[in-house]
């Protein structure tokens, strides 16, 4: 028994330390000098592979999967640390590789990359990853249009591994230096008291009214998803209060799944943190962060809001009454919560847009914060012993999480990589040119079902870094700004996640309000209307998301187009109409939308 404690007790120890070192790493790197790339970017792989590897959170591995694991760990361990020993030589190799070393090197990173993420996320990226692999080794022997010319083995396989052109490219600087901060904020931010604080402040905003316990979720949801940017968290975290409310209030399972699915959805379109899609973004296009939270924030606040009204409809529908008195924090409760929440998300964007720091930077002032706001409990108690137990925990659980989204962001490297090296994106995209034969709209269609697809398969943030690859320019060539390109093709990326058959958010709610997924999937889309319209809709009004521009042409287009989402969802939600009631709604609603007035 002692043997089995000082096991447990030695590996806990280790996930601590191990935690300590990946949050102390990237915040030591918002405020150290200028540090290589073939530096910092090979250290936050190294540290990103325990956590995928040896401290797996599914727990029921076979003893030949946790082998692997580690012997795959290892050598990619000892490969990143080569690359980081000889970053001076590999950078005069401009990409191709010299000697047996550095092909094992190579191959051994590439291999470790796909499993990682494979052990992540599945199976359809890496494999996604794998075919762009075969295509830019054996994609000379295609004939016609879509092959291309032979392209030497170290030079190819060089750039994608010991040159920044693949797996150490500009999408893994961001998650090193920007997406990793934002990360570590949330995570403690969430720790601590912030989480309860998210549930109190929603709670009295929203608890009082018609379908209280839905509203409470979609506030709760659009705050806690503001700075976490996962809808999976947001479900689990979020939903595990809300859903059971919901359901002891009298609401439909099914009903109660689908306000959090679609709510938790939302967490990856509201600003500041978007899923990592802001910041990458941001990156790609050569702009401020904060011109894309500009642009993010009033279609948020539209898919918000739309939600709110079929929730309202829905209401009426089912006769949900308010919360109970007891169910709602008394002011006081409210008010000695809300600085936990408050405090560092002021201070984070205080620091950005008023003083004018970086993302980076406002975030780490932020997480410092945070880190002091752990010390106290809710009655404002400090306890250093808490403290320390909070701060354990908040480590790990953003190590957790920065293992997950740098897996997908170095995964998805590879096969942009691939569509550089071999052009065979700008191929992808003349042939879409044509099917769009000129005219826009064909143009999105085409964009929208490839996002659509591709969503399904691979997580958002990969299949926006994928889809804008190939379809950003299409768009720019028909005229659309780049950010609405990239806004556009951003959030029909987030389809999958209430759209069956992936529809992820819809199979966690509804694993936990114990209902049929199909049923809440139903009632997802219909309440998530706002996500298949309003990429739409900042397209035909396009002041929509440039408010630093003209913002009163951009709060009018604002207020326009809420009103033809409210007509639209009315005649989605209230089945209690006929059906040709219904289809005028439906129809009026999108002819306020999409029609184009400035």
């Amino acid at each position: 028994m002692k043997e089995i404690t000082k096991k447990i007790y030695d590996a806990d120890t280790l996930i601590a330390l191990l935690a300590f070192v990946t949050v102390g790493f990237h915040i030591y790197l918002v405020f150290t000098g200028l540090i290589p790339n073939l530096v910092s970017r090979p250290l936050h792989l190294a540290l990103v592979l325990p956590w995928i590897f040896l401290f797996p959170k599914n727990k029921n591995l076979s003893k030949v999967s946790k082998y692997i694991g580690f012997v795959i760990m290892v050598s990619a361990l000892l490969a990143s640390y080569y690359i980081v020993s000889n970053h001076l030589e590999l950078e005069d190799q401009y990409g191709s590789l010299e000697g047996y070393t550095q092909y094992i090197v190579a191959i051994v990173l590439i291999v470790a990359v796909l499993e990682a993420a494979r052990r992540a996320v599945k199976l359809a990226l890496p494999l996604t990853a794998l075919i762009a692999l075969a295509y830019g080794l054996f994609g000379h022997y295609i004939p016609g249009r879509f092959g291309h010319q032979e392209i030497p083995l170290d030079s190819f396989i060089g750039t994608l591994v010991i040159a920044e052109g693949g797996i150490y490219g500009s999408l893994t600087g961001i998650s090193v230096t920007v997406i990793s901060v934002f990360v570590i904020l949330g995570a403690f931010v969430g720790t601590g008291e912030g989480g309860n604080a998210f549930m109190a402040i929603s709670s009295k905003l929203a608890g009082r009214l018609r379908g209280g316990g839905a509203k409470v979720s979609i506030l709760a949801s659009a705050f806690f998803g503001s700075i976490s940017g996962s809808a999976s968290a947001n479900v689990a975290s979020t939903g595990a209060f809300t859903i059971p409310t919901m359901k002891r209030l009298g609401y439909p399972p099914s009903l109660a799944a689908a306000v959090e699915a679609v709510a938790s959805t939302g967490g990856q379109i509201m600003p500041p943190l978007m899923g990592a899609g802001a910041f990458i973004m941001a990156e790609l296009l050569s702009v401020k962060y904060s011109t894309i939270m500009a642009a993010a924030l009033f279609p948020a606040i539209l898919f918000f809001f739309t939600v709110w009204i079929g929730v309202d409809i829905f209401a009426k529908k089912y006769n949900l009454t308010a919360m109970s008195d007891e169910q709602i924090p008394t002011f006081k409760t409210v008010l000695k919560l809300s600085p936990f929440f408050l405090i560092p998300f002021g201070v984070l964007l205080l620091e950005m847009l008023y003083v004018g720091k970086t993302p980076q930077y406002s975030a780490a002032i932020a997480i410092f914060i945070s880190m002091a706001l752990l010390s106290v409990d809710r009655d404002w108690k400090f306890s250093a012993k808490d403290w320390f137990k909070r701060f354990v925990k908040a480590s790990i659980e953003a190590s957790r999480q920065i293992s997950v989204i740098a897996s997908v962001i170095i995964c998805a490297s590879i096969i942009i990589g691939v569509l550089n090296i071999t052009g065979v994106g700008v191929k992808l995209t003349s042939e879409i040119l044509m099917l769009a034969n000129g005219q826009l709209w064909i143009a999105l269609i085409l964009t929208a079902l490839a996002c659509l697809i591709l969503g399904m398969e691979v997580p958002t943030t990969a299949a926006y870094i994928i889809c804008v690859s190939v379809a950003g320019p299409i768009l720019q060539d028909f005229g659309l700004s780049p950010l609405q390109a990239h806004l556009f093709i951003f959030w029909f990326a987030l389809l999958s996640t209430i759209t069956p058959p992936v529809c992820g958010t819809v199979f966690i709610a509804a694993g936990i309000a114990q209902t049929n997924w199909l049923k809440v999937a139903s009632k997802a889309m219909r309440l998530g209307i706002g996500l298949y319209i309003i990429p739409v809709a900042f397209i035909a009004n396009k002041y929509l998301i440039f408010p630093e521009q003209n913002f009163l042409l951009s709060f009018l287009s604002f207020l326009k187009i809420s009103i033809g989402l409210a007509l639209l969802s009315y005649g989605l939600v209230n089945d209690t109409k006929t059906f040709f009631v219904r289809i005028f709604f439906v129809l009026g609603g999108l002819f306020v939308v999409l029609l184009p007035f400035f």
